[in-house]
């Protein structure tokens, strides 16, 4: 069955996420993936999620296991959370090997979010809403500066209370509030107004 819409880009390229949709016969999940990011608005790391666990699942099912939701979800975090203990992992492993799954090659076809974002934006032409996005993102910049706000206040008048009652010395000051951004996927540092202008993080 043919998923719709395509998943090429002008170059008739695929990205891995259409390969893998072809590879495993993932039916609708380029119109799953459009929705849920548009519509429903999940987020792309949880996308990424998703649509490894229809993977999963697919890979399960063709090796003739018959995985409930639960089987699979518990299945995806043994193999790929950092915080399960390798005793867990291992046993999860071995169950997939008897089961005539390659397990190094099935982790090699998890995608990432900046995968399901590609596909998205670059192969199937999908993109949030500009009005709704810039909304979203100045509703945002609202909340947290005010946030921001707040806590200065806050900090300088108990400061200055300790000040007033001889608890602490302290000459003229200000208090600063620098909320910061750390991609752990790049590495990059961003100040989270600079952040939010730019659209995102460069990776």
């Amino acid at each position: 069955m043919t998923d719709t819409p395509d998943s090429t880009d002008a170059g008739g390229r695929r990205s891995k996420v259409g390969r893998l949709i072809d590879t495993y016969e993932l039916d609708r999940w380029n119109e799953r993936l459009a929705r849920r990011w548009t519509e429903e608005r999940t987020s792309l790391r949880d996308l990424a999620d998703q649509f490894n666990r229809g993977v999963l699942l697919a890979a399960m099912s063709e090796a003739g296991l018959t995985p409930s939701d639960s089987d699979v979800e518990n299945t995806y975090e043994l193999l790929t959370d950092d915080g399960v203990s390798r005793g867990d992992r291992v046993r999860a492993e071995t169950r997939l090997r008897q089961a005539g799954i390659d397990v190094e090659e099935l982790r090699g076809d998890f995608v990432s979010h900046q995968a399901i974002h590609t596909h998205l934006t670059k192969h199937l032409g999908v993109s949030l809403p500009e009005s709704d996005d810039g909304d979203r993102i100045e509703k945002t910049a609202g909340v947290i500066q005010r946030l921001k706000s707040r806590l200065q206040a806050v900090a300088e008048s108990n400061l200055q209370s300790l000040v007033d009652t001889d608890r602490l010395s302290l000459g003229s000051f200000s208090v600063l509030v620098d909320v910061r951004v750390y991609c752990s996927d790049c590495g990059t540092q961003y100040e989270l107004t600079e952040l939010l202008d730019q659209g995102g993080c460069d990776c």
